[in-house]
């Protein structure tokens, strides 16, 4: 595993300016008002691939349909498709129907709080791990979604002399671990999602806006980056 040390006096002011930008202007959204595991679950199976704002009548609706892991084991697939396929990406129902028969018979209803458990259920892959660790369990997991990579790569100008994709991916994830304030993941994974998403745009970003400017590599490329990168093999 690859682990990212970043300088401190680049590491704090990137932290402070991410949570005082979120504390100000963070999304209000449904399953940001919970921590049940399986309604933080539902809402990133339903998220994957899918902007919130077709997400969030969907995912009401789902949650009053089938507010449990058993509820929803219990469900036959064709309705539960039949509420999430209207979202596209149609596996998403056959993955959350999955999921609830293996935590109802298999794991006392309860679901796996380790990245190892989360991983070996169908659908969940590493960000939606990592989202499930920080938002459900409050554990300080990385997260790299489409727009934590877009915000992490320019602050630290990770695609400068294009690197190869498998080494900017570990760097990406490293970096994204290594930015999280300690005991603090779930203020701060939102807050790098919802900065991305609304500041570190794809097109056009708010740059003359940005509290963290004065700290981005891609607005102002320097040869020292303030990050030391190192391996863990054991």
């Amino acid at each position: 595993m690859m682990r990212a040390e970043i300088a401190p006096d680049l590491l704090l002011p990137l932290q402070r300016g991410l949570l005082g930008w979120y504390i100000a202007n963070g999304r209000d959204l449904p399953w940001r008002r919970t921590t049940d595991p399986y309604a933080v679950l539902v809402s990133e199976i339903l998220l994957q691939q899918t902007q919130v704002a077709t997400v969030l009548p969907v995912y009401a609706t789902f949650l009053a349909r089938w507010p449990t892991f058993a509820a929803l084991a219990a469900a036959p697939l064709d309705a539960v498709k039949a509420v999430t396929d209207p979202l596209g990406y149609h596996v998403r129902g056959t993955w959350l129907h999955r999921i609830a028969g293996i935590v109802t018979a298999e794991c006392d209803g309860q679901l796996p709080d380790t990245l190892e458990g989360l991983l070996a259920l169908p659908g969940i892959g590493r960000y939606t791990a990592g989202a499930v660790l920080s938002f459900a369990f409050q554990q300080d997991a990385p997260i790299v979604d489409t727009n934590v990579d877009r915000l992490v790569s320019r602050l630290f100008n990770l695609r400068a002399g294009r690197p190869p994709v498998a080494l900017r991916e570990r760097r990406l994830w490293a970096l994204a671990a290594a930015l999280i304030p300690p005991g603090h993941g779930y203020l701060f994974n939102q807050a790098l999602m919802d900065f991305g998403a609304q500041i570190c745009t794809p097109y056009k970003p708010i740059c003359l806006f940005c509290p963290l400017r004065p700290h981005c590599q891609w607005w102002t490329p320097r040869p020292d980056t303030g990050v030391v990168y190192s391996t863990d093999n054991a």
